[in-house]
């Protein structure tokens, strides 16, 4: 197996893209840093990215929205883009094994809250424990005769 960064795919400072085959197909994890612009999550809307087989897109998506963070009080415009970009992708929100909070605010006025999220395959397999981020990937065994 060879894992691979890809910025062909997604060429935007803030996104990293990673491939890796496995059984003659390939694979994409991609990490999202999002600023307070959220520039990282316009640039996918943007460009209108078409990737098939995304195993997970995961991180700091810095959007604060009732949705995933049960102490928010607001639906956010961003969590909306958010939610067309995945869509888009065929990647579905991943259910929280533990509801914890992802930010830490040193502002009393401001709530803590859930900002880093994981988009997984609606058809995932894999298990997941959001306070450790634990994935398993399956990877068939692959047998290669020495020449």
């Amino acid at each position: 197996m060879c894992f691979s960064l890809r910025k062909d795919i997604l060429n935007h400072g803030d996104i990293n893209c990673f491939s890796f085959f496995n059984n003659g197909n390939i694979f994409f994890m991609i990490n999202v840093y999002s600023d307070e612009y959220q520039l990282a999550l316009k640039y996918p809307k943007d460009i209108d990215v078409n990737i098939c087989n995304i195993l997970i897109m995961a991180r700091d998506f810095n959007i604060r929205d009732r949705n995933w963070g049960i102490l928010h009080s607001h639906h956010s415009a961003y969590g909306n883009i958010l939610m067309e970009v995945t869509d888009s992708l065929k990647l579905k929100l991943s259910s929280l094994v533990h509801q914890v909070l992802t930010q830490y605010t040193d502002n009393t006025n401001d709530s803590n809250l859930v900002i880093d999220l994981m988009f997984l395959q609606p058809d995932s397999q894999y298990s997941l424990d959001y306070a450790l981020l634990i994935v398993d990937i399956f990877i068939s065994e692959e047998f290669i005769q020495d020449k």
